[in-house]
């Protein structure tokens, strides 16, 4: 079925056969199983660069530990972080409890199922925004992520290079089955991570493909332990004792000190150093 003209026959036939695959292959992740906004939002949150396996087990652990907006608003920041470590970027986890607060003030505690609200929280791009419209209330909005584009690329773009992602929205609005956005999307995502372990990635045919930089060695990697340090401690910790405790230069550690406490996940005192309020 690859290079699929535009006409309505063939459309139809992208739509039975991404939704055939669905109906014998999905996967089950439990933010599939609920309708509750919240609980969609903070999955969105996780996943943004988070790989599925790793968010599954945090997912159940945040919902049980901040059960509703007004919970995880209420809750101080080293609590939300504390809850967030081990997902990486950890600016996500102060964005998120940025939006629930906001959600609470200006919302009355509902989530907004209009992106352009939703776009208004901290956090919130264009992809978010859209997928918790569809994804909660199931709205037939338009998005892609990295396992949308592999199956458009593959499927409409099968000897092209430098593919856009605005010729790829184009397609995904004209092929959008609005019936249930809602399960399409999901049908979509699960038939592109399986082609991407198929065959050679798709994306890398995409204008904007870019290769994450590895973890190990990165200021990824001294900014989280230097928060589980943090995060751990009762009182603040000077920087001169995170040196002797982490095995990372002085000055690299200097930095990620610096970056944290300029996104306000740290604040410097006389003291030394402790997770933001």
């Amino acid at each position: 079925m690859v290079g699929l003209s535009q006409s309505a026959g063939d459309i139809e036939k992208f739509q039975n056969a991404i939704l055939d695959f669905y109906a014998q292959q999905g996967r089950d992740f439990p933010w599939r199983s609920t309708c509750d906004a919240y609980a969609i939002l903070v999955s969105e949150f996780m996943l943004q660069q988070t790989q599925t396996e790793r968010v599954c087990p945090k997912y159940a652990e945040w919902l049980h530990r901040f059960p509703s907006l007004e919970s995880l608003a209420c809750a101080p920041f080293a609590h939300v972080l504390q809850a967030w470590i081990g997902l990486g970027y950890n600016r996500r986890a102060r964005f998120l409890h940025q939006s629930a607060k906001l959600i609470v003030e200006r919302y009355c505690a509902v989530v907004p199922d209009d992106p352009s609200e939703l776009k208004k929280l901290p956090g919130v791009g264009d992809y978010t925004a859209a997928a918790v419209a569809c994804f909660a209330y199931n709205k037939a909005t338009v998005f892609l992520e990295t396992n949308i584009r592999a199956v458009f690329i593959r499927f409409f773009f099968p000897d092209t290079h430098q593919v856009s992602d605005r010729e790829l929205l184009s397609l995904v609005r004209c092929t959008l089955y609005e019936e249930n956005p809602r399960r399409w999307y999901y049908a979509l995502m699960d038939y592109g991570a399986v082609l991407k372990r198929k065959i050679t990635n798709p994306n890398r045919r995409s204008k904007h493909y870019v290769k994450q930089s590895p973890f190990e060695g990165s200021l990824r990697q001294v900014r989280g332990a230097v928060l589980r340090e943090i995060s751990g401690m009762q009182h603040a910790v000077r920087e001169k004792t995170l040196f002797a405790k982490l095995s990372f230069e002085h000055e690299r550690l200097s930095r990620a000190l610096d970056s944290l406490v300029s996104e306000g996940l740290v604040v410097k005192t006389e003291a030394g150093y402790s997770i933001a309020d």
